[in-house]
């Protein structure tokens, strides 16, 4: 193989990625209009109904757009040898291997926020804010991106540099030291993450005692769940989306509720949420999701330290002299259709853990509950009720509100 046959290979791949990707987003689309299955009739009145039909065709026609730029952009890129360029102003800086490293990816990422910035900009400030979703302002939009940097490059900077240290020190078992320090630093985001990074963009306050308090913690001792940490965040500052979500576990474990979240539906749905994220704590979905992405992790790096040397990596890209951020970046180029392949698979085990944890919800609540909270869930963020099955496949984590419906629905108490 030549070094410009895997240039060609490495551009095909971004070509029919693009392609693939502009296929699902048609195909869903072409299913805006369908009739709305009659287990969801009631999500929706006449007036709503066409207010989600203005929102997904809005994002749809956004999406498109900004899909297309971003194509164009890596496309251009590459024809002329983009990274080329990049590592050669890294390398008239600084000749240590680390620094370029960090230097040769932070010019990439921060070029590639230029370019998304203003997509995310008139998201948030212009459909967002039409839809009556956005409630960030300008100065939070900005602080957060600012925020996002120092974190991205103060954590990214650390992990770069050491897995780069380990490629000098150990080159032929550096994925083994880049492995274990990955996984430990998965293993800490797990447990911590909610008291290292949520509170640099979020304020989370104890749920007070009252009423919703004493019901969560009434359900929490039926099912034999320990349960000290309830928080609320304010995510009303961003967004009228609501959310809730279970991190850590052992002493660290936390479920997070959504301000809005608490403000949109009555204390039973409320706790029939709970009750579904109790689900992925007593399935152990956390422990799962954490050990498989060690494992894929593993794989992913083992298979970088069989390609790293090859030199073909770096021609391919236009680069005489190798360097381990230039071999990085073809790899990943050309890792691309596996890496679909693995979030594929991640997504049918995500779904078929949603489906435990509706069903737990289900066995040890109540399963009206549960519906009235997606139903009301999904009509508050003007949600998508026909998504092609192709689609949902693909990129969806969690199955469809009809697939969640009927599962609950056919399920006996």
């Amino acid at each position: 193989m030549t070094a410009q046959l895997l240039f060609y290979i490495i551009l095909g791949i971004v070509v029919l990625s693009f392609i693939f990707e502009q296929y699902l987003d048609h195909i869903n689309a072409k299913k805006f209009n369908d009739e709305v299955p009659d287990e969801l009739k009631d999500v929706y009145d006449e007036k709503e109904y066409q207010k989600s039909q203005a929102y997904k065709a809005a994002k749809h026609k956004f999406v498109t757009f900004s899909s297309w730029i971003s194509f164009i952009a890596i496309v251009v890129f590459l024809l002329l040898d983009g990274f080329a360029y990049v590592n050669q102003l890294a390398f008239s800086i600084t000749s240590q291997p680390i620094a370029v490293g960090l230097l040769f990816f932070g010019i990439l990422l921060l070029a590639s926020d230029i370019l998304s910035t203003p997509f995310s900009y008139y998201s948030t400030f212009v459909i967002e804010e039409k839809f009556g979703f956005n409630k960030t302002t300008k100065k939070l939009f900005w602080l957060d991106k600012l925020k996002g940097w120092l974190v991205g490059a103060i954590l990214g900077g650390i992990i770069l540099s050491l897995i780069i240290w380990f490629f000098q020190k150990f080159p032929d078992t550096f994925w083994l030291y880049a492995w274990i320090l990955i996984s430990l630093f998965s293993l800490i985001m797990n447990m911590f993450y909610t008291k290292l990074i949520v509170p640099l963009f979020n304020k989370q306050t104890p749920l007070e005692n009252g009423s919703l308090r004493d019901k969560i913690e009434s359900y929490a001792e039926t099912v034999g769940f320990q349960l000290d940490n309830i928080f609320v965040i304010d995510g009303s500052k961003r967004s009228t989306k609501a959310n809730a979500y279970f991190s850590g576990f052992g002493s660290q474990k936390q479920i997070t509720l959504y301000d809005t979240l608490v403000n949109d539906l009555e204390e039973e749905e409320i706790v029939a949420v709970l009750a579904h994220e109790v689900g992925h704590y007593k399935h152990k979905h956390i422990i799962y999701n954490l050990v498989i992405s060690i494992i894929s992790t593993g794989f992913t790096l083992w298979i970088l330290s069989l390609m790293i040397g090859n030199p073909l990596l770096y021609e391919a890209l236009g680069v005489e002299k190798p360097g381990f951020h230039i071999g990085l970046v073809a790899f990943g180029l050309l890792y691309s259709p596996i890496s679909t392949l693995t979030g594929l698979l991640m997504n049918m085990l995500s779904r078929k853990f949603e489906y435990q944890a509706d069903n737990y919800a289900k066995d040890t609540f109540d399963g009206k509950f549960l519906l009235q909270a997606l139903k009301k869930l999904s009509r508050k963020s003007l949600s998508n009720l026909t998504p092609h099955p192709l689609y949902v496949q693909i990129h969806y984590s969690h199955p469809s509100l009809l697939q969640r419906v009927r599962n609950l629905k056919r399920r006996k108490s």
